[in-house]
């Protein structure tokens, strides 16, 4: 019997050991994941003096991390995939090719592994990074989870494939967000982001010359002054390197963080078809009314659609590695 309770013992004490480390390999997320493990350096502020500097000489740096967190986060989740270099990487993806922002993560990234080489994940660099531009730029500071892990897979014709378009249907942008598990109203206010974000003219030349595939044919749903103003800076026989501003409410709002584009919008002054279609759609049509008359309450909840953003498809605990470099693989 002894012996009996000595192998039960152990088996329980080996079943504990096994759940500990299995619950160290899933990880999870949490404000403040860095704290204590970077010496006495504090993490979040090395991001947010390192954005801030350079930041303050390029304010269009929003639109670049917020087009950069979404881009990555879609694609295997919120792993810093989008970063890695080759010729087959999202990086290559043409869906891709416009995103800037790359040199502040790696500025980012040195100044960090300055003070705690190996600790700091470029996924996490990401989302931190985005944060403080958002705040720049007169959003809202919200409290970033931290946590992740970098993948070690990148594959460009998986972003070109998933990447929703300029002209996806509402509907159908609503079922794939859900099934990132982002909800209908999430999907809305990350659309907001639109409102520091540009577009190249061969994202939406077609509602200027060849609507619904109709030769010469304008979108009769766009506000007439800016289908003028776009024309002028997209002609039909452009190359579509062009870009237009995705708010167009008012001038002074295109660096800044607000409900500047939900006013646009329902104002028919939406550039990228999805962008008009969500003012018009019967099921989103509320929300954006919604935001566009209260830009406090934008400005609040966009913080935490980021936040539900970076939750997706997180790599935490043993999965994945710490890269040294954003570029590469260790």
């Amino acid at each position: 019997m002894a012996a009996t309770r000595r192998i039960s013992t152990m088996a329980l004490a080996m079943t504990l050991v096994l759940m500990t480390l299995s619950g160290e390999c899933l990880g999870q997320l949490k404000v403040g994941f860095y704290k204590g493990k970077c010496r006495n350096y504090n993490v979040e502020k090395i991001v947010y003096d390192t954005v801030k500097d350079q930041f303050s000489r390029d304010p269009s740096l929003v639109a670049a991390l917020v087009r950069m967190q979404f881009h990555d986060c879609w694609i295997r989740g919120c792993d810093a995939s989008i970063l890695l270099e080759g010729p087959n990487t999202e990086k290559s993806a043409g869906v891709n090719v416009g995103i800037r922002g790359y040199s502040l993560i790696d500025s980012v990234k040195a100044a960090l592994e300055r003070a705690c080489p190996g600790v700091v994940s470029c996924a996490d660099i990401i989302v931190m990074a985005t944060r403080v531009t958002v705040f720049l730029a007169r959003g809202k500071w919200y409290d970033v989870e931290t946590g992740r892990r970098d993948g070690t897979v990148s594959i460009g014709n998986e972003a070109n494939r998933q990447i929703p378009g300029a002209n996806i249907p509402v509907p159908l942008a609503i079922q794939q967000f859900a099934a990132k598990g982002i909800g209908k109203e999430d999907f809305v206010l990350l659309l907001g982001g639109h409102t520091v974000g540009v577009a190249h003219c061969f994202f939406f030349q077609d509602r200027l010359y060849n609507f619904n595939n109709v030769p010469g044919r304008t979108d009769p749903r766009m506000n007439p002054d800016l289908a003028r103003k776009l024309k002028q800076t997209c002609p039909r026989s452009g190359d579509g390197r062009n870009f237009a501003f995705l708010d167009q409410s008012h001038p002074a709002s295109v660096f800044t963080v607000g409900n500047g584009y939900f006013v646009a919008i329902r104002m028919l002054k939406g550039v990228l078809q999805i962008d008009q279609d969500l003012a018009l759609d019967p099921s989103t049509a509320p929300l954006v009314a919604k935001y566009s008359m209260n830009q406090d309450l934008f400005n609040d909840k966009f913080g935490d659609a980021m936040v539900k953003l970076g939750r997706v498809g997180v790599l935490t605990g043993y999965q994945g590695q710490i890269r040294r470099s954003c570029r590469s693989l260790n």
